[in-house]
């Protein structure tokens, strides 16, 4: 076995530590404290070399804030010639128009990034691990228990390729994949069956996001081409947000509402 590789063998045998994500979250946290500490403790030629790296990142920090700020900017509007004459007091005034910094689209993807949306379902009921997923004995002797079986519906995309069953985790039966969802459009009071592209959140857990869980309140992408939507610049919309309304597992079916 080449030299490296046993901590990828060990993760495909027995799988990583239940709380592996939440572990990761936390050492995200404190990594700010620890870049704070390093800055203060660095002398000379290093200090040097971290100070400019960090500069880098504030300024493409500073920009990113710019470009995603909310508010109105102030621009000077074109001078008009009006018709006949006017008031003294109006020579010297210049008009002022209120314009948007941000278009839409800017607006977008920040609630992307966010993970915020005016959704139809503001607060759905948790969804423990205990209720999505079971615990599947395996072995020679059936002592080990660390694989887990998804008992809700799931996603998975059309070049997802299983692991071989001895190093497979998380399994997601056949029978409990969906390909497609029925969108009802808020505006037009109308229903459309149309494919999944992927699952953006589900507020359970972010575990659950990665795998594909679809539980109720769940925010998936779907595929709107059909509907021949179109943005203010006249670009066809191709993929869009869309939120579960229903309980699939006890339903058969995935019903979402778009979210326009």
């Amino acid at each position: 076995m080449p030299q490296n590789e046993y901590m990828e063998r060990h993760r495909k045998l027995y799988g990583r530590r239940l709380d592996h994500e939440e572990r990761m979250r936390k050492k995200a946290a404190r990594e700010v404290r620890r870049v704070s500490t390093q800055a203060k403790k660095l002398r000379g030629i290093k200090a040097k070399i971290f100070n400019k790296k960090r500069h880098a990142e504030k300024i493409q920090m500073k920009k990113t804030l710019a470009m995603h700020e909310e508010r109105k900017s102030t621009k000077k509007k074109e001078p008009d010639v009006p018709e006949g004459a006017i008031p003294a007091y109006l020579m010297d005034r210049e008009g002022q128009v209120r314009a948007k910094a941000l278009s839409n689209m800017i607006k977008q993807k920040r609630k992307e990034k966010a993970g915020k949306w005016s959704v139809p379902l503001p607060k759905v009921r948790a969804v423990g691990e205990d209720e999505v997923m079971k615990v599947v004995q395996s072995g020679k002797r059936k002592k080990k228990g660390w694989k887990r079986i998804i008992t809700k519906h799931t996603f998975v995309g059309d070049g997802f390729t299983r692991k071989p069953p001895k190093f497979e985790r998380f399994i997601r039966p056949m029978a409990l994949r969906s390909k497609h969802a029925h969108v009802t459009h808020p505006e037009l009071k109308a229903t459309f069956k149309l494919p999944i592209i992927g699952v953006k959140k589900n507020p359970s857990s972010p575990l659950f996001s990665q795998l594909g869980v679809i539980t109720k309140g769940t925010v998936i992408e779907v595929n709107v081409s059909e509907l021949g939507l179109v943005t203010t610049g006249g670009k066809v919309v191709w993929g869009k947000y869309a939120q579960v309304t229903n309980n699939p597992e006890n339903d058969g079916v995935i019903n979402a509402v778009l979210l326009v």
